[in-house]
């Protein structure tokens, strides 16, 4: 029995004795072809643009790397939490730095092992390694390198049946292939990845879509379904560095994102998920620029005060540096980056806290640590903790 729609095919398949509606997609590009109307072609221009003043603003930056650094960093917090891992973006810095009292280990580790994951990928693409499903297994490797995912086949696609929602496959919201098809619809997948005659944006959003249909791992899928996306801009040199991330997107709109993948599947409503992913890159891409201007404000403003200081302002502006890379820092690790004794860099952190730009955690006499307050807060922006999780595509 199969029934057959635009986006895929139902076949009835079995395990353990029991019979299930599994959804095994059709190859991309949609057949029939997407009808994109004019609402399309707008929301298209203005992503496009976004994109492109973003990348360029990468040009203006005092140090990009800097904000890559934590770009990646709020990317791995927020979609660990659309799968359900309540990390923070301080939890993460703390245990970065081997301090991380409290902090659930398990967790964080989970999100550290997220930015092994891209810049693994980073690298293998920059080194000229072409994306494909080597790369996307390597990445995901990495990701599941340690801790809850250990031990669900790391870098090799799935050998049994998974499924979304419910307890078993018969009671699922949605059965994903099953196992002996995935290989085939991960190959028509990375053959679509090359395809030169689809826009690159158009291309990155039937092909996420496409990814979390096939769920070709058995954990972790949801993480390198978003990485595929950045990956592929990357790869099409539509961005020079990776400073667009649509998990915070997702996740404010998870109840449309999870309603427009399951419209695919149902209904083939292509056209419906790409209006929703077009907004998405518009609007993140603005955002990834406005926050990278406050960034640049916030430092260029307590520069400024930093400067009145007098004869202590030498020693507090490289500290006001170092606290641009490392926004949690302790005395003696200020001590280690700079050269300067530790007694000068503690007594710049309280220079710079008395004119309210570095706040003390610990409430202790030993062992303190600081953080660059309102840095931190601009980043962290949206990375909250999910309260009412829906179902996750993970």
């Amino acid at each position: 029995m199969k029934t057959v729609d635009r986006a895929g095919t139902y076949i009835i398949a079995s395990t353990a004795g029991e019979s299930y509606k599994a959804f095994v997609p059709r190859p991309l590009p949609p057949d029939p072809p997407l009808q994109l109307d004019a609402g399309h072609y707008k929301l298209m221009e203005k992503a496009n643009l976004a994109l492109g003043r973003l990348d360029g603003l990468t040009a203006l930056l005092p140090d990009t790397t800097l904000f890559l650094y934590f770009y990646v960093r709020k990317e791995a917090v927020l979609s660990s939490q659309i799968e359900g891992t309540p990390s923070s973006l301080s939890d993460l810095l703390l245990y970065e730095i081997h301090e991380a009292p409290g902090v659930p280990l398990a967790d964080v580790a989970e999100v550290s092992q997220y930015v092994a994951g891209l810049d693994h990928g980073l690298k293998r693409l920059r080194g000229g390694f072409p994306l494909s499903l080597r790369l996307l297994r390597e990445i995901h490797g990495v990701l599941l390198s340690g801790g809850r995912g250990s031990t669900k086949m790391p870098g090799e696609f799935r050998r049994s049946q998974n499924w979304i929602g419910g307890s078993r496959p018969g009671t699922a919201r949605f059965v994903p292939p099953p196992p002996e098809k995935v290989m085939e619809c991960m190959g028509a997948l990375e053959k679509f990845l090359h395809d030169e005659s689809t826009p690159v944006l158009v291309k990155a959003a039937l092909a996420h879509v496409q990814f979390e249909t096939i769920h070709p791992f058995l954990d972790g899928n949801g993480r390198v379904g978003r990485l595929l996306i950045t990956l592929m801009l990357c790869a099409e040199n539509i961005l020079r560095e990776p400073m667009l991330y649509l998990s915070l997107y997702f996740k404010t709109n998870r109840e449309k994102y999870y309603d427009f993948l399951h419209r695919v599947r149902t209904e083939g409503d292509w056209e419906g998920w790409l209006r929703f992913f077009l907004t998405g890159v518009r609007d993140t891409a603005d955002q990834a620029a406005s926050t990278s201007q406050s960034v640049v404000r916030l430092f260029e403003t307590d520069r400024r005060k930093i400067e009145k200081l007098g004869r202590p302002a030498v020693s507090a502006l490289r500290i006001h540096q170092l606290l641009q890379r490392k926004p949690i820092l302790s005395a003696l690790a200020g001590a280690e980056e700079t050269g300067l004794t530790r007694q000068t860099v503690l007594l710049s952190l309280k220079h710079l806290q008395k004119l309210k730009i570095a706040r003390e955690l610990t409430g202790k006499e030993r062992h303190r640590l600081f953080v660059y307050d309102k840095y931190v807060n601009i980043l962290s922006e949206g990375t909250e903790p999910i309260k009412n999780e829906g179902i996750h595509e993970g």
